[in-house]
C-alpha cells in the first residue's frame, strides 16, 4: 500500500492510501469512457484545473494537459465553451467532499490513482450517473457527430469522463 501526501493550495498534509492498482477494480456501476490523462489532454475546466496540483499525480498526465496558469480560459476546453459553475456554487449545493475540495474530477483522479473511501465513492458514482442524462438530450437534439450541435452540453459530458465526440 502507497501513501499520498499532499501539499497544493488547497490541502495541505491530507494523506490518502492507494489500496488498489491504477486505473483497475473500479465499482461495477463506474465505467468512465476517458481517463484523467486523456480528459486533461481534451481540454477541461478552462484550464484551470489542478495547475498546482501536478505533483500527486503521474508526470505522464500532464504531457498534453491544456493548461491555464492565471484564471480559467474556455477556449482551452475541446469545444471552446464554459461548462461548469464556480466552485463557490458547488460548495453552497454541498458537492464538494472535504477529502476532495476540487469536486468531482479531483475524486476521479485519486479513485483512479487506486484510493477508495466506500461512502464517498458510492456519493460520486451516483452524481457520475446522473449526468448521462446529457446525452441523451444530445442524441434527441442533434445530428450524430455534429460537435457543433448542443456543446455546452457536450463539454460536460467531458468533465464527467462521458465521450461526447462518439454522440
Amino acid at each position: 500500500m502507497e501513501k499520498v501526501i499532499v501539499h497544493d493550495n488547497m490541502q495541505a498534509n491530507y494523506v490518502y492510501d492507494l489500496i488498489e492498482p491504477m486505473g483497475r477494480n473500479f465499482d461495477h456501476d463506474f465505467k468512465p469512457e476517458l481517463k484523467p490523462k486523456e480528459m486533461l489532454a481534451l481540454g477541461i475546466f478552462g484550464g484551470k484545473y489542478m495547475t498546482d496540483c501536478q505533483a500527486e499525480f503521474p508526470e505522464s498526465w500532464f504531457k498534453k494537459a491544456k493548461f491555464s496558469p492565471h484564471k480559467k480560459n474556455p477556449e482551452l476546453n475541446y469545444y471552446g465553451v464554459d461548462a461548469s459553475l464556480p466552485l463557490t456554487e458547488w460548495q453552497k449545493k454541498g458537492w464538494i467532499f472535504e477529502e476532495d475540495p476540487r469536486g468531482w474530477f479531483q475524486w476521479y483522479c485519486r479513485y483512479y490513482m487506486g484510493r477508495r473511501i466506500p461512502e464517498e465513492d458510492f456519493r460520486q458514482i451516483k452524481r457520475w450517473k446522473a449526468i448521462v442524462r446529457h446525452r441523451g438530450a444530445i442524441r434527441k437534439n442533434c445530428e450524430k457527430y455534429d460537435l457543433q450541435c448542443r456543446r455546452k452540453q457536450r463539454q460536460a459530458l467531458l468533465h464527467w469522463a462521458y465521450d461526447s465526440r462518439e454522440i
